[in-house]
């Protein structure tokens, strides 16, 4: 067990110090897109301003042939694009496959400057964290990096889940979660071949009224991942991660997918993957509060002063706990004014 004084003392000599606190910069979208792909290179300036997080994908989705290529793509983007206050992040292949080493190694060898985030997949445990988080370390110090990369891990497996906090507090680098429903749900023997969002058969259904056990039982269809994400929420809260929800491989439905954007947002995510651009939009809206819910979080702060005793508005009783919740989401709107003037100008707030 390593002691709780060296927690925060760098991995390797001459790496950089650890961070002690996780930077939040808004994080409502993760837009992938394939670095091996070199029209999708080229769009990347064009990209990266409409989106908070652009991520290289270099595993899943990308053809065996093509990993090389990838890694090339991404070590090009760094280079040369200007990604303004957009952050950049890659994927890299698990860690037990034949690239994962070699995509680390470019990766902070050869753009560390240009990264903010590198995403582990399918993470089961915290002996995967303390493998990646020294052998960064040692990356670092070798490219002479100034700051430190921080760790992004996807839950894809039982084991992962029910590791979840001891996989958040494995390292200071660690930077937040995502639900990786697809994998997950094949670990998990689970039976549906959707990419996230709920399932039809996945219901209850209301008592009967007479006899006939079949006649107007009105059904309602059930969120297969509620209880995966709130979960992972809790598990980030306690170590103070960003969670997010992970892909929505249905782009057509739109519609469904920005219920289960929502659904996330109300649990506590702060954002969620895009997979194609129509997604983009649908979680920037979703992933930032409602003018009339900051509008009213200003109110309930304003009425209640110190932040202490009761007040009634609108017949609602509004205490010290009101408060807080009132201003989880006026610095949340305050964050995303700061990197958006329309937002800002919608609630009312100043974008610096």
């Amino acid at each position: 067990m390593r002691s709780p004084k060296d927690f925060f003392r760098p991995l390797a000599l001459g790496a950089p110090e650890p961070v002690r606190e996780v930077p939040f910069r808004p994080s409502r979208v993760i837009h992938f897109f394939p670095p091996s792909n070199p029209k999708m290179v080229a769009k990347v300036p064009d990209i990266a301003p409409t989106v908070d997080i652009l991520l290289a994908n270099l595993e899943d989705g990308v053809p065996a042939a093509d990993k090389e290529a990838a890694r090339a793509g991404l070590v090009e983007v760094g280079r040369s694009a200007d990604m303004g206050d957009t952050q950049l992040w890659t994927r890299v292949n698990s860690l037990d496959s034949p690239w994962a080493l070699d995509d680390l190694t470019a990766a902070v060898t050869e753009i560390g400057d240009a990264l903010d985030v590198i995403m582990i997949p399918k993470v089961e445990g915290p002996e995967d964290i303390h493998y990646v988080d020294r052998l960064l370390a040692q990356l670092e110090a070798k490219a002479g990096l100034q700051r430190p990369i921080l760790i992004h891990a996807i839950l894809e497996t039982a084991r992962g889940v029910a590791s979840v906090e001891e996989i958040c507090g494995a390292s200071p680098r660690m930077q937040g979660l995502s639900l990786g429903p697809a994998d997950l749900a094949a670990n998990r023997r689970m039976k549906t071949t959707r990419v996230g969002g709920g399932h039809p058969d996945y219901l209850v259904r209301a008592d009967p009224t007479g006899d006939d056990l079949t006649s107007d039982r009105a059904t309602y269809q059930q969120d297969l991942w509620h209880y995966t994400i709130s979960r992972m929420v809790d598990a980030c809260v306690m170590h103070g991660l960003l969670p997010f929800y992970g892909p929505f491989g249905d782009i057509k439905d739109v519609v469904a997918c920005e219920d289960q954007f929502r659904n996330a947002y109300l649990l506590g995510c702060v954002g969620a993957w895009s997979l194609h651009p129509a997604q983009i939009e649908i979680a920037k809206r979703v992933f930032s509060p409602a003018p009339a819910e900051v509008a009213h979080a200003r109110r309930v702060v304003e009425a209640m002063g110190d932040g202490t005793g009761a007040v009634m508005l609108d017949g609602k009783m509004e205490d010290d706990a009101s408060v807080k919740q009132c201003r989880v989401v006026l610095d949340l709107a305050k964050a995303l004014a700061e990197r958006d003037p329309e937002l800002a100008a919608t609630y009312e707030l100043k974008a610096s």
